[in-house]
This record gives C-alpha cells, structure tokens and sequence, in this order.
C-alpha cells in the first residue's frame, strides 16, 4: 500500500483521476483503485469509481424525525447531501466524530450522499488476486453490504458495496 501523507485535497485529487474506472468485478482487472477508509477499528475500502470528494468533518443540520443512519444534511458546493452514519450502517455503535474523522462524497446511479467515517487512510491500487469471497461466518447484516474482501498489508479489507447501502437506506425511510 502507498503510505503517502495525503491532505484531503490530495485525496480529492487523486479521487477525481480515477473516476473513469469501470464498475467491474475485482476479479476481472488486474488491479482495483480503491479508497481506504476506518470505522472503529476495522479497514473497509470504497470503490473510486464511486468516490467524488473527501472533505472534513464539519457540522451538519439536523433532519427532525430521520433515522439515526441519516443524522442531517451539508451544503457541499452548492448541493445538499444527506449525512449518512456508516458505522450505523453497518451495526456498529455511534461515536463522537474526531479531527480524523472525514465526508465521502459518493454517488450510485443519481444518488450523492455524504459518507460519514471515522477516518481516511489513502487511495491505492489493491491487485485483483488479493480479493476473495465475503467469509460465511460473517454476521449476514453486516455481510450484504460487502462485495468482495481482501488481504492488504497484513490487514483484511472489506470492499463496501454502495448500491447495496443505498438501497437498504431506501428501505429504511
């Protein structure tokens, strides 16, 4: 993995030179450009091809009656993004958000939401052979929101699978 020190904009701009990466299986390239991410203790990674901005923590409005996944909303460049609680999402407990703590900007289809993470580890390029099955052991609600997992520098990485989180918000409001 790269251990560059990257300031969110250098993320940002790395992000936004691979937005032309296909949807495509990781087992059907050679590589796969992905953005690390941290919740608690655990590494997931987010397609880049999905990605569109990373930006600081910042407060956000509260949405009266919204589910605790969706806390509120942020103008981001003049669009309004809903908030989205990752760690919520995937049945982990709440946490206070730190100087670490980072808005994803991800888009599935027509839907933008703002991903709410503990931190940003880097943008890489993972090879495909590092990819395998989602374990069956695997808590099943947890499970469905992972495409594919893979072994990286001594750490296991879940792939997070953003159409599948957006569908499941839908059902939830």
């Amino acid at each position: 993995m790269c251990r560059h020190t990257h300031t969110t904009a250098g993320v940002a701009a790395r992000t936004s030179t691979t937005m032309t990466n296909s949807h495509a299986d990781p087992a059907e390239r050679a590589e796969y450009d992905v953005l690390l991410i941290r919740l608690d203790d655990e590494v997931y990674a987010l397609s880049s091809a999905n990605v569109r901005e990373v930006g600081r923590y910042r407060q956000f409005t509260p949405v009266p009656g919204a589910p605790p996944t969706l806390p509120g909303i942020v103008s981001q460049r003049g669009v309004i993004l809903p908030i989205v609680d990752l760690r919520l999402v995937l049945g982990m407990s709440a946490a206070e958000a730190t100087r670490a703590s980072r808005l994803v900007t991800v888009v599935h289809e027509e839907v933008e939401m703002a991903l709410l993470v503990d931190a940003v580890i880097d943008l890489t390029a993972m090879p495909a052979a590092t990819f395998g099955p989602v374990p069956p052991a695997l808590d099943p609600a947890r499970a469905r929101f992972l495409r594919t997992v893979a072994y990286h520098n001594d750490q296991t990485v879940a792939l997070l699978d953003v159409g599948e989180i957006v569908a499941v918000l839908r059902d939830w409001t």
